[in-house]
């Protein structure tokens, strides 16, 4: 079987809700990053042989299958086909996943993998909510809930839940919530994040005509003290979760383009990473965010990689208490975890957030010279994809 290898990845800069990036339809976002990533390896746009987006919130403007309205909306000739992903926030991993099958199995050479979350434009939650408010039922069926009494898409109450089974306490989360933001910031002043965001032009807060580039994380808080998040109210009385220690509701794309040997030859492409190990596993639906964890242990089993082997981990930082819950089951070094802040600081834009934090893996990797990157997401429903990548 051929081998599946990232020749260029690329991501937006997250705006906060009804911030920064908000005035761009999904469909033209997911477009500007397509095009950067086929200008970045100066390829014909027609040797693109598929792209696959992932997206969560599939109604309104992300609707009638976002993945080939982006390609209408890019450089792209109509010939290059699209279809859309979703398996929750790892749906642009899963994306990538499907791609790199694509590539392995020799039916493609080229794909592009992404995806694309407005939720300013498209808020969180909407396709199930038009269905229940029309009178149209709840994807709870009788049968599932039957089976597990209780399950309900609601992340917060997962967060709680894993909170209290790794003892975790309020203190703890804010205190790593902080460091997602000091990290974060630190990032960015060094221009760390310079080569994997695609600046996009937005309005001046001014008002005047002339646009500016947005390449900034809108969500990070550069002045964050302890002080600030200790006054965060909480989500649920005598709970642990506020608005600061989970992630940020945000805007944004992400891609990655994916070849195989043949396509590096053909395209004349030299690879920043190989895939070298695709996991997705099912958990628990009800606590639903703990499924990283037994994930991780069976990717890295499957990988024949022990967890000091890996140089850097990207897990989603959905909640503070899923990357705490994480670091404390594996053991893993909390230096080599999210060393550039998380989603608590840069944002989650749900369907972006997969090849995103792949995005930022690839560079890191690159910038530090490490060799094994492992990335991790917690999943609605119970799930998770890791998805392991060597640098080359």
């Amino acid at each position: 079987m051929a081998e599946a290898f990232i020749v260029a990845a690329l991501r937006s800069a997250c705006g906060r809700r009804n911030g920064r990036l908000a005035g761009w339809h999904p469909v033209d976002l997911a477009a500007e990053i397509i095009d950067a990533l086929v200008e970045r390896c100066e390829i014909d746009p027609a040797a693109v042989d598929d792209v696959i987006l992932g997206c969560v919130g599939q109604a309104g403007e992300q609707a009638a299958n976002v993945a080939r309205n982006a390609v209408l909306a890019s450089r792209l000739p109509e010939s290059v086909p699209g279809t859309s992903v979703d398996r929750q926030c790892g749906s642009s991993q899963q994306a990538l996943h499907f791609a790199a099958q694509a590539v392995m199995s020799g039916v493609m050479d080229c794909v592009i993998a992404g995806g694309v979350e407005s939720m300013s434009r498209v808020p969180m939650g909407l396709p199930m909510e038009l269905p229940r408010q029309a009178g149209l039922g709840h994807y709870v069926s009788p049968r599932l809930a039957a089976r597990y009494p209780g399950v309900e898409f609601s992340q917060f109450a997962g967060a709680e839940m894993l909170a209290a089974k790794y003892r975790l306490t309020k203190d703890q989360l804010d205190a790593y919530a902080l460091e997602s933001h000091r990290r974060a910031a630190a990032a960015t002043r060094s221009g760390a994040f310079a080569a994997e965001i695609l600046p996009l032009a937005v309005r001046r807060a001014d008002g005047s005509s002339e646009p500016e580039p947005h390449a900034i994380d809108e969500g990070i808080r550069f002045d964050a003290t302890p002080e600030g998040f200790a006054g965060v109210r909480l989500l649920r009385e005598g709970g642990t979760v506020t608005a600061a220690n989970a992630s940020q509701i945000a805007d944004g794309a992400s891609g990655v383009l994916v070849v195989n040997e043949r396509g590096l030859r053909r395209l004349g492409l030299a690879p920043l990473a190989r895939i070298h190990s695709m996991n997705v596993f099912g958990h628990d639906p009800v606590v639903m965010l703990e499924a990283p964890i037994p994930a991780t242990a069976a990717a890295l089993h499957k990988a024949g990689l022990a967890l000091d082997d890996v140089d850097c981990f990207e897990v989603n930082e959905a909640f503070a208490s899923v990357a705490l819950a994480w670091l404390q089951a594996t053991g893993a070094d909390p230096a080599r975890l999210n060393v550039n802040g998380g989603a608590i600081a840069l944002g989650h834009p749900l369907g972006a957030s997969g090849t995103k934090l792949m995005t930022t893996l690839v560079h890191t990797l690159r910038r530090r010279g490490g060799r094994f990157g492992l990335q991790a997401m917690c999943e609605g429903g119970g799930m998770a994809n890791v998805t392991i990548v060597e640098r080359l």
